[in-house]
């Protein structure tokens, strides 16, 4: 402890991230410790007012020991700070600083705080558990589920896993012995699953669910789903969903051929997709819910941001992610549907390049991050474009039954984001019977517009892009 007779340039940097004013020194003094502690350290000014007006504070032989030993018998682990005296314009002020604490979450008397922005934030029970979890570099997914057997794992998607790592190239697996390559990858851990087992290849899915509907207004659904399943299949079922729910546009650029031009870019919404299923919180009980309006398209994923992340450095190219279920993203990554960590968000900004009539927001709401892709007035230079140019055509159920043209379109549409689809799974995403989708691929099959590659069971669709006529 030191006194020092010269000015505090902190007092003219007002409260921030790392600087709180407090009149004296009480409870919510620590409070503020404890949060600086928890995230990247801090100061506390005593003696200073919230708009940062100087009061001082009155000193004895014992004050700052006696401060000292409140703060380290008030937090758990206990932390003993650096005070520091300074005298500004004649009037005593206290310095507290903290730095960051190696092993978080630091707390007092049981309530556990984290500094954002220019506040405290209290730390509810996921985000305690995640801030632990982080601090020892450990990942909630990694770990082994009690009570739990290999018998709980499908085969048949450990296989196609395992294939799917191997057509990738970014890692080579022994598809003869697909358990072995389990516990290589830290899915089996002593014969036993773990977490990411269970939510990647599980028999019986774990309960967490993808909620979407399609809104008319925020209280009537035209349609609605709910998707339980492996994180794989539940990706690939919600995108299907998706797309068969917003319009795609035909352009013509001057050319006989025409061009597909989605109300949004399919990249950026996968892209959304994926990062609201590989890195929401499994701990956290609440669904990834997906709205889809006729002006917008909402993701929300359960749990706030983790680590010291923020919205804001989310709009930079530089930002430094960190990984809540780091198997289930190594999944991911390995079967490419990743293409690297820490980079959702700016391969959904460059997605966004070529759409200027919709715009981005983000935001953390009700224990969540949500996404929203709004569709904004078009510009100028697109609203001149005349209806030769343009032509909306809507991708609705209600549209399939009044012309076999769109639903001719549609369905190539739906085979080109997922070329596995079944006959049935068309008919329900078209609101159709399976008959007519039958009829209509038979009728694209015989235009050439379509192939089947591979048998009925295991095989895929082929879209064929059609040639300019000479």
């Amino acid at each position: 402890m030191t006194r020092l007779n010269q000015s505090a340039p902190l007092l003219l940097a007002g409260e921030s991230q790392t600087l709180e004013y407090k009149a004296s020194f009480d409870k919510a003094t620590v409070e503020s410790l404890v949060a600086f502690a928890n995230a990247k350290g801090g100061s506390v000014l005593v003696g200073v007012k919230d708009n940062g007006n100087i009061l001082g504070v009155t000193l004895g032989k014992e004050t700052l020991n006696e401060w000292l030993g409140q703060i380290k018998s008030a937090t758990s682990p206990a932390l003993i700070p650096d005070i520091e005296i300074q005298e500004v314009t004649g009037k005593t002020v206290v310095v507290i600083r903290v730095s960051e604490f190696p092993v978080k979450p630091v707390n007092t008397r049981g309530r556990y705080f984290k500094r954002v922005a220019s506040s405290n934030h209290q730390l509810g029970l996921s985000e305690i558990s995640d801030m632990y979890m982080q601090s020892l570099q450990l990942s909630w997914d990694a770990y082994v589920a009690p009570n739990t057997g290999i018998d709980a794992l499908a085969m048949p998607k450990i296989k196609r896993f395992i294939k799917q790592v191997n057509d990738s190239g970014r890692f080579a697996l022994d598809d003869e012995t697909p358990l072995a390559a389990l516990e290589k990858l830290k899915y089996i851990v002593s014969g036993q699953p773990t977490w990411a087992a269970l939510l990647l290849f599980a028999k019986d899915p774990l309960r967490h669910h993808v909620h979407i509907g399609r809104f008319k207004t925020p209280s009537m659904i035209i349609d609605d789903r709910q998707f339980t399943d492996t994180l794989f299949e539940v990706v690939e079922q919600s995108m299907q969903f998706i797309v068969s729910h917003i319009s795609v546009a035909f352009e013509f650029d001057g050319s006989v051929q025409r061009k597909e031009r989605f109300a949004y870019p399919l990249p950026a919404l996968r892209e959304a997709l994926l990062n609201a299923v590989v890195h929401r919180s499994y701990t956290n009980p609440n669904d990834i819910q997906i709205k889809i309006f006729d002006d917008s398209i909402a993701i929300y994923s359960p749990g706030t941001f983790y680590g010291d992340i923020s919205i804001a450095d989310l709009q930079t190219d530089n930002y430094k992610s960190s990984l809540r279920n780091k198997l289930v993203a190594e999944a991911f990554y390995l079967t490419n549907n990743i293409e690297k960590y820490g980079s959702g968000f700016i391969r959904i900004r460059k997605a966004l390049r070529d759409y200027p009539e919709l715009n981005l927001e983000v935001k953390e709401i009700g224990g969540g991050v949500e996404l929203i892709f709004k569709r904004l007035a078009y510009p100028d230079a697109l609203q001149a474009k005349s209806e030769l140019e343009i032509g909306m055509v809507e991708s609705s159920e209600k549209s399939s039954e009044k012309s076999s043209e769109k639903s001719s379109e549609k369905i190539l549409t739906l085979l080109q984001a997922t070329s596995d689809m079944t006959t049935k799974e068309l008919a329900e995403h078209l609101g159709i019977g399976q008959r007519a989708v039958e009829k209509q691929i038979v009728k694209l099959k015989r235009e050439g517009r379509l192939q089947r590659i591979g048998p009925d069971k295991g095989g895929h669709w082929q879209v064929q892009v059609q040639k300019a006529a000479n």
